[in-house]
């Protein structure tokens, strides 16, 4: 983030975006649920899926994309396997939901999978593992976006993919878990968002134009930029690059048909009046695996020799999954959450346009 970033308390932020919510339709649990989700992905470093998704929700929620304070129903429950529908609700309260509900299964028979459907934007997913992993389970999270079509195949100059999620935790035997949580697109959709509106520039090759040529002008994907205007994907001419290649992409394909096509929420593609996340996951119990000390053991070696070699640049360090953002919330819950100016006055100018006063940034 640039030196001209606003940067706000977090715990201010917070306040200010539940009744931001609550004022847009949502009840006040919810507006709660959503502004601390939002918040928790800016202090853990990932501007991507935070407060800057505030006008859009509001946008989504203006138009039926999105449905205050919905419950996932039971489509399907067979012990192991549970197939729960999010009708359109906000992911930040059907998705933990879901969650609440596999690991509930997981520690009664050692193992559970659900597949949610039809979800509204599930936020951050590495934030469902931190959630499964202080429980002592293993889990694997595949996530599509339905109707959102941003990503290239390898090989190809055309969307085909969303960015298509993937979050494993691992956990911490009584220290930090490993939380792996990464788009299969070379960026997120979101970091082009933050890149449009003045924060951190995207790297060199993360977009596709339909010619082929590599880019990293947010344009490619949004079109021109008109700060009166809430940037849309389907406005730009180019796509998003698979991360890593053939393999990115083919890990993109199988979260479209675990999380689209398997779960019955839908890959994703042309013709959709909605956009919505499909996320099929998979708990396991730790403790069903052998003792809780070798287990411990085990992971603390592993970790210690991994991140005991040698780093490429003097003074640097080697880090696993989960490190940085554990990092990063130490620092933004004392300095503040950093925002483009740009992001920041269409965040707060959201909030005014429903009768809420943003709060004051830190001096």
């Amino acid at each position: 983030m640039g030196a001209d970033a606003v940067r706000i308390d977090a715990g201010a932020l917070t306040v200010f975006l539940a009744e931001v919510f609550h004022a847009a339709g949502c009840s006040q649990a919810e507006g709660q649920r959503v502004a601390e989700n939002l918040v928790g992905a800016n202090l853990s470093g990932h501007d991507s899926h935070g407060v800057i998704r505030t006008p859009r929700y509001l946008g989504w929620l203006k138009s039926g994309n999105l449905v205050a304070d919905r419950d996932v129903s039971v489509v399907s429950d067979t012990g192991a396997l549970m197939i729960l529908d999010g009708q359109f609700g906000f992911g930040q309260t059907v998705g933990p939901q879901a969650v609440a509900r596999g690991i509930e299964r997981a520690k009664e028979l050692g193992v559970a999978v659900v597949a949610l459907r039809h979800a509204g934007h599930l936020g951050r997913i590495g934030a469902f593992a931190e959630t499964a992993a202080a429980e002592n389970q293993v889990s694997v999270h595949f996530v599509n976006v339905a109707g959102s079509v941003l990503v290239a195949p390898f090989g190809g100059a055309e969307r085909r993919m969303s960015t298509a999620p993937v979050a494993i935790g691992v956990p911490g035997a009584g220290g930090a878990p490993v939380i792996l949580d990464f788009a299969t697109s070379l960026v997120a959709e979101g970091k082009v968002l933050v890149a449009s509106k003045g924060g951190k520039p995207l790297p060199e090759g993360s977009l596709i134009g339909p010619d082929g040529r590599l880019s990293a002008d947010p344009a490619m994907l949004y079109g021109p930029s008109d700060p009166a205007v809430q940037p849309n994907s389907r406005n730009g001419a180019g796509a998003l690059v698979a991360m890593g290649g053939h393999k990115g992409s083919g890990l993109a394909l199988m979260c479209e048909l675990l999380a689209g096509a398997l779960t019955g929420s839908g890959a994703t593609g042309p013709g959709y009046d909605k956009i919505y996340n499909g996320m099929l996951s998979i708990y396991m119990s730790r403790d069903r695996f052998g003792a809780e000390d070798d287990y411990a053991r085990e992971l603390r070696r592993y970790v210690d020799y991994v991140k005991s070699a040698k780093p490429v640049a003097g003074g640097g360090e080697v880090l696993v999954p989960g490190e940085p953002e554990a990092r990063m919330r130490g620092v933004r819950r004392k300095d503040g959450i950093p925002l483009a100016p740009d992001a920041w006055d269409a965040i707060a100018g959201a909030g005014r346009d429903l009768g809420v006063t943003p709060p004051a940034p830190l001096s």
